[in-house]
């Protein structure tokens, strides 16, 4: 009888790999096909079955370039070019791709069982009939464990290294927690309620958890096809779970209540190119289509205004002429004024007058004017903010439109809007994405989160919206609500459930064009404290429980592979 894992259809893996690849990034926005998380993880695997050792993992590793390469395809957008080529963003997205797919590369690696040598159902002792001994079934006896028990202990450790190796890519060299796979689910509401408990990483575990109980489930239909209900058995488990959670978070969501109190906060985006933010002799015009829009915005009475990401072209604490234009804006209109604004610091202990630190930084502006307090950055984007290695490696400097580097903040600053009783966690750019970070700053008496972006390098693309559904968990981890103010959009806030509640367009409908919105967002009774989740109590315990029982796997998994290596 053929091997069927050298038919036509698997005897090329690397085709399989591929399409595994583009449905798991077909999960993630503008496609959005949300159910494509449920299968894909299963699909990668699927395209490694049997394969142990190097060849799983170069399967696997081809499959996951095409997932990166098709979701990051957005890098290629940044309008920067070096002698007329766009050098740095194609090896931007080349390197980072290449190195995003070692982890999908190395989690088939850990959880597939190589079949060095076909086993048959009968010397398993599994009870067949003649058909199933001489058909496919005695070619996928060793594919998988041959007990239900086995098969579900390998099925839920397989979702644990997934959610393992999502926690070391969101960490490892500053972190890159983008599309975890949990965040395709943004839409699911009674689903992502969990992430309250778990953060993103349970969802994640969820999808993964069910779609390799339909690999074992089809295996096992493959194995044993006398039996057509035996698939029920494979997947009974994590669906009893899902429908759990689903009703949880249905619970969850019909006990949000009307708030006492409400804040009015209008949201400015400008949509400025960002050729422009990058050519000097623009800033006075930028600037000025910033204010236009604001007196525009301002004729509805309002409490807090937001500016986007580097909105304030120059130093703000450092030129007169603009300091005293953003100032103004506030006393005449009596609003507070959040805006964001690069700032400078003299370098610490150094001997130079003009040796100067810079921030990328927002302010809070009062309604007399005054400059009330002021947060910088603390995760600085690589090749963005900052050039990792250029003092030793100068020609990595070449690959990034910045002329030098920014210095990360060294903790979170509240925002405390006194008169009115509110209290803000304000974040800049990619922050939104880091759900450890976030979480620092959620504070019990914090009322909402604010992040100010701009999304500009990337046009269009697909990149606005990865970026906020990413954030919209920050809001249910934390249970509270998310003011996002951006440059060329997705300006919008969510609740405290992650309801995408409102989305700032311009006059055509489009989500990236110059437009301003007002909102009028939920905030605590007076002297009130929000209960804490215990996700913002206690973190990542999900994430570090799965990063164990993973260690546990590598371990034994060497110690197999050392024990069979001996002669």
């Amino acid at each position: 009888m053929k091997n069927p894992l050298a038919s036509p259809l698997l005897g090329n893996r690397y085709p399989f790999a591929i399409l595994a690849g583009l449905v798991l990034a077909s999960a993630f926005p503008k496609i959005g096909l949300a159910g494509m998380a449920w299968v894909g993880p299963g699909l990668l695997l699927a395209s490694a079955l049997g394969r142990g050792g190097g060849d799983g993992f170069r399967i696997a590793y081809v499959g996951g370039l095409a997932y990166y390469l098709a979701g990051l395809y957005w890098l290629l957008a940044i309008p920067y070019r070096w002698h007329g080529i766009p050098l740095g963003p194609a090896a931007g997205w080349l390197a980072l791709s290449a190195y995003l797919a070692l982890y999908p590369a190395f989690w088939v690696w850990l959880i597939s069982r190589p079949v060095s040598k076909v086993q048959s159902v009968e010397r398993l002792g599994v009870p067949a009939s003649k058909q199933e001994l001489h058909g496919p079934s005695s070619q996928l006896a060793g594919i998988l464990p041959h007990t239900w028990a086995g098969r579900a202990l390998w099925v839920f450790c397989g979702a644990a290294a997934w959610v393992a190796l999502e926690m070391v890519v969101a960490r490892l060299f500053s972190g890159f927690p983008w599309d975890l796979l949990g965040v395709s689910q943004y839409q699911m509401l009674p689903l992502i309620q969990i992430a309250s408990f778990t953060g993103v990483y349970g969802i994640s575990f969820l999808l993964v958890w069910v779609s390799l109980s339909l690999v074992s489930a089809v295996v096992m239909l493959l194995r044993r096809p006398s039996l057509r209900s035996i698939w029920l058995a494979e997947i009974f488990l994590p669906i009893l779970v899902v429908a759990l959670i689903f009703n949880f978070g249905l619970r969850q969501l019909r006990q949000a209540h009307e708030p006492s109190r409400t804040l009015n906060v209008t949201f400015i985006q400008p949509s400025i190119p960002q050729t422009l933010i990058w050519d000097p002799t623009q800033d006075d015009e930028r600037f000025r289509r910033l204010i236009q829009l604001s007196e525009q915005a301002l004729t509805n009475k309002t409490d807090l205004l937001l500016w986007p990401e580097a909105g304030v072209p120059k130093l703000l604490r450092y030129d007169k002429e603009i300091f005293e234009a953003v100032t103004s804006l506030a006393r005449r209109h009596h609003v507070w004024l959040m805006v964001g604004s690069n700032d400078a610091e003299p370098r610490r202990n150094s001997t130079k007058p003009d040796d100067a630190e810079f921030f990328n930084s927002s302010f809070l502006i009062d309604p007399e004017g005054r400059l009330a307090n002021g947060y910088k950055k603390r995760n600085l984007v690589i090749f963005g903010e900052y050039i990792p290695l250029v003092r030793w490696l100068p020609f990595m400097k070449f690959l990034t439109p910045i002329p030098g580097g920014f210095t990360p903040g060294d903790r979170p600053v509240p925002f405390e809007l006194t008169e009115l009783k509110v209290k803000i966690s304000p974040l800049i750019c990619f922050e939104d994405v880091f759900p450890l970070l976030v979480r620092e700053c959620a504070e019990p008496d914090t009322d909402f989160l604010v992040n100010m972006t701009n999304d500009g390098w990337f046009g269009e693309s697909a990149a606005p919206w990865q970026h906020a559904t990413s954030a919209f968990f920050r809001a249910v981890e934390n249970r509270l609500p998310l003011l996002r103010c951006t440059n060329t959009g997705l300006t919008c806030w969510v609740d405290a459930q992650g309801r995408l509640r409102q989305v700032c367009r311009d006059k055509s409908g489009s989500i990236y064009g110059a437009g301003v919105m007002t909102a009028a967002i939920p905030l605590l009774a007076s002297d009130q404290k929000r209960p804490r989740t215990f996700y913002n109590l206690y973190g990542d315990w999900f994430g570090w429980g799965c990063v164990g029982i993973t260690a546990i796997m590598l371990i034994l998994k060497v110690a197999a592979h050392m024990k069979g290596a001996r002669p």
